[in-house]
């Protein structure tokens, strides 16, 4: 199945008294690596929740697609990953345990779970773990199993609320190279990072600040327009 894509068109999402999100228009165009950055505040968690359908609009409107033309909503919902910033494991479940809760959620035959169980656990490096529950593992295994669950029903939009933060630099390391192993032409990766260094290796960057859309181009573009020779000076730019 091909990677969906998503526009977002004039986008307003009010929180209580907070304009989270001002007339937000972009596209994430199937395929590609994009990258949501900005200061705290700037909306970048809204956004993600608008793109997963978890917030609906105040104003404006969220339209997916693919190759083939319009996809529903309840047909993106389906072919999603989300990874929230804390994904809600269950600590007295194992890492294999975690991955049959999904399967079965995804409603999986056991011919096309085995192999990718497999692929998953040796792509991370935790095969020695399968057994360990979720609540003893590191801070770095920890974010790695929630990945592999996202990614077991091999989702072609995924999802990414700040993957890695809080992890020490190897497991950095580790799940971007997960990210990159397993998005393909077929995967649509969007996700949210307070790393510069991240948000570079994206192919598109979203820049938000106060709610705001202020740029949407590749890392190199961005610097050109905002005339910096560092990504993190974009920032610092008035």
């Amino acid at each position: 199945m091909p990677a969906l894509g998503v526009r977002v068109e004039n986008v307003t999402k009010q929180l209580g008294h907070t304009t989270a999100l001002c007339q937000v228009s972009t596209v994430f165009e199937p395929g590609l690596v994009h990258g949501i950055v900005g200061p705290n505040g700037a909306g970048k968690t809204t956004l993600m929740r608008v793109l997963t359908g978890l917030l609906h609009p105040t104003q404006g409107r969220v339209e997916y697609y693919d190759q083939a033309g319009p996809v529903s909503p309840a047909q993106a919902k389906y072919a999603e990953g989300y990874f929230p910033q804390e994904p809600s494991l269950y600590p007295d479940l194992s890492c294999r345990e975690h991955l049959e809760f999904f399967r079965d959620l995804y409603d999986l035959n056991q011919a096309d779970y085995e192999p990718r169980m497999q692929e998953l656990f040796e792509a991370t490096g935790m095969s020695a773990f399968t057994e360990r529950p979720a609540g003893k593992l590191s801070g770095g295994m920890y974010k790695k199993l929630g990945l592999m669950c996202v990614l077991l029903n091999r989702p072609r939009l995924l999802l990414l609320d700040e993957p890695t933060v809080g992890v020490d630099p190897v497991s950095r390391q580790e799940l971007w190279d997960l990210v990159y192993g397993f998005a393909g032409q077929n995967t649509t990766v969007v996700l949210t990072t307070s790393y510069m260094d991240e948000a570079q290796r994206c192919a598109k960057v979203h820049v938000l600040d106060g709610g705001h859309l202020k740029a949407a181009a590749s890392p190199q573009e961005l610097m050109r327009r905002f005339n910096v020779t560092q990504f993190a000076d974009i920032f610092l730019k008035p």
